[in-house]
């Protein structure tokens, strides 16, 4: 054997210590920093628009004074727009990341395998269909969403839940149901047409308080539940066995966090439609941006705050006609999603 070979020795506890170390500061940096952008992002989006108002008439707005022309547009009409925004982007973030990490794979997300395409077929049968209100559309379609992913997962299931098996056949149920949310506009009358794809596309248009305190307060019931499940969860990605073997209860695990992140897909998407491709870039984004170690639950939920206002103030303002968020999101999550599949091909990976 070598001098070199034998000169080779472990790294120290301190080593780790400080790595670990290292790692954490630079996560909760990293997160720190995307809140602050959110909180800039979502200052921008009250002050900005057609009409300008200063920062201290948005303050006085947020805190309920009476402010002649920013009470109307910053508290009636930008305010719910805004908080809305980090709501759905919030909970489209930490949801798909929750998949993505729980089965090991960058397209499990909610818009690849079905649960989106749930809400959006729902929703489409009861505008065309039935001519439901507003609210009797996002309780069918959070009521779809959930249906959806019961059926994804109890037809995955054989002794476990493997990834590739659950993806697969939730892009079969996501095509199905996307032919028949074609069917139904085919069917469509013009005024019924109009509300359906505003819906179905992804917008923030018009949003009001009634849409937006439904996703909030189901954000702040579901959101602890996925954290109180961060070190499980990160467990699970290495592999049901090892989980198993580090004393996860796997499939209760599994379970938990199932029903947590499609409840909060389902009251995101009710409120703000099915906003492409956010559930699905979030994670990777945040996975690059904080690094290895730790769970990326919380800065893919900022990422996807992030994401949305960005996107919404993008369309409304940088284009010579106004761009629903989906769209804008959709734009840029296409190409994303070619160059993951692309790249898993050339690398000899399965999806």
């Amino acid at each position: 054997m070598s001098a070199d070979v034998l000169s080779v020795r472990p790294p120290s506890t301190a080593a780790v210590a400080r790595g670990r170390a290292r790692r954490a500061f630079r996560r909760r940096a990293v997160a720190l920093l995307l809140a602050a952008l959110v909180v800039v992002m979502f200052t921008v989006t009250l002050m900005a628009g057609q009409t300008y108002y200063p920062f201290d008439d948005v303050v006085r707005v947020v805190l309920g004074e009476q402010v002649p022309g920013a009470s109307f547009t910053v508290g009636r009409l930008r305010l719910p727009r805004a908080v809305l925004a980090v709501v759905a982007g919030f909970s489209f973030g930490l949801a798909g990341v929750t998949f993505q990490t729980m089965l090991r794979n960058p397209l499990a997300s909610p818009d690849v395998i079905g649960i989106s395409s749930g809400a959006s077929a729902a929703a489409a049968v009861a505008i065309v269909l039935f001519s439901f209100g507003e609210t009797q559309v996002s309780a069918f379609a959070i009521a779809a969403a959930l249906a959806v992913a019961l059926l994804v997962y109890t037809l995955a299931f054989k002794d476990g839940v493997v990834g590739t098996r659950l993806i697969l056949i939730g892009i079969g149920i996501a095509a199905m149901l996307d032919s028949v949310v074609a069917y139904v506009l085919s069917q469509a009358a013009e005024w019924d047409l109009q509300e359906a794809m505003r819906w179905l596309t992804g917008s923030l248009n018009g949003t009001t308080w009634d849409q937006t305190v439904p996703a909030a307060v189901a954000l702040a019931v579901l959101c602890p539940v996925l954290l109180s499940q961060a070190r499980n969860l990160s467990a699970m990605g290495l592999g049901d066995d090892t989980a198993s073997a580090l004393g996860v209860r796997v499939e209760r695990t599994r379970i938990t966090v199932i029903v947590a992140a499609v409840g909060l897909i389902a009251f995101a998407t009710a409120a703000a439609g099915p906003i492409a491709f956010v559930a699905f870039l979030s994670g990777p984004i945040a996975a690059r941006i904080t690094g290895s170690g730790g769970s990326p639950l919380v800065p893919a939920g900022l990422v996807g705050a992030l994401l949305v206002l960005v996107a919404d103030f993008t369309g409304q303002f940088a284009f010579d006609t106004r761009l629903p968020v989906g769209v804008v999101t959709g734009v840029l999550g296409a190409p994303y999603l070619v160059y993951l599949i692309v790249r898993t091909n050339r690398a000899g990976g399965s999806l």
